[in-house]
């Protein structure tokens, strides 16, 4: 997969938990592939690095639209690079004698500081397209495949800390907030 320059954006503020409904419901499918598709993505990733993240979705900064990038390394320790629009997540089946799924701890930009530990697939791939709206899939291990089903999760309105017990969420969230008791903007 061919990637836009990915230094070459301006890094956009990060929408934190609560902060902005966009991050609280299901972003609306990429119908236009222009010039603005080709800057969001490159906005994306200026941002992701500014926030020093693994992978950010579209939402995260506010844009209302199914579209993430991700640079995060794999089970082998390899760097997945890349983005997908209009991304379908598939969960797959494990290969040899890999584990179904794992528990590891997961933090979020947008839920700036705490992490907890939940359960992802071990492997998983998303299929979508580019910036041009041609097919393009990324499939994934480990960490990488956990970005994968955290930033798909994201751009269907759920964050993280939502597939948690409530209790847990609570603390999460309020240790996020800090003493002052509001997430930063």
């Amino acid at each position: 997969m061919r990637l836009p320059g990915r230094y070459d954006g301006v890094a956009r503020p990060i929408v934190t938990y609560g902060s902005n409904p966009v991050l609280h419901r299901p972003c609306a499918e990429v119908t236009v592939f222009d010039r603005a598709l080709r800057h969001l993505v490159l906005d994306m990733f200026a941002s992701m690095v500014a926030a020093d993240g693994v992978g950010l979705a579209a939402n995260q900064i506010g844009v209302d639209a199914r579209v993430f990038v991700i640079e995060c390394p794999d089970a082998d320790g390899e760097d997945v690079l890349g983005y997908v629009v209009n991304p379908v997540l598939t969960i797959l089946d494990p290969v040899g004698d890999e584990p179904a799924a794992e528990v590891t701890e997961e933090g979020c930009l947008s839920v700036p500081g705490p992490y907890a530990e939940l359960e992802r697939a071990f492997r998983a791939r998303v299929d979508g397209v580019d910036v041009t709206g041609q097919a393009t899939s990324i499939e994934a291990t480990g960490m990488a495949a956990r970005c994968l089903q955290h930033e798909v999760d994201h751009l269907n309105g759920l964050v993280y800390v939502d597939l948690l017990p409530e209790e847990q969420r609570g603390r999460l969230l309020a240790e996020a907030a800090g003493p002052e008791g509001e997430l930063p903007a």
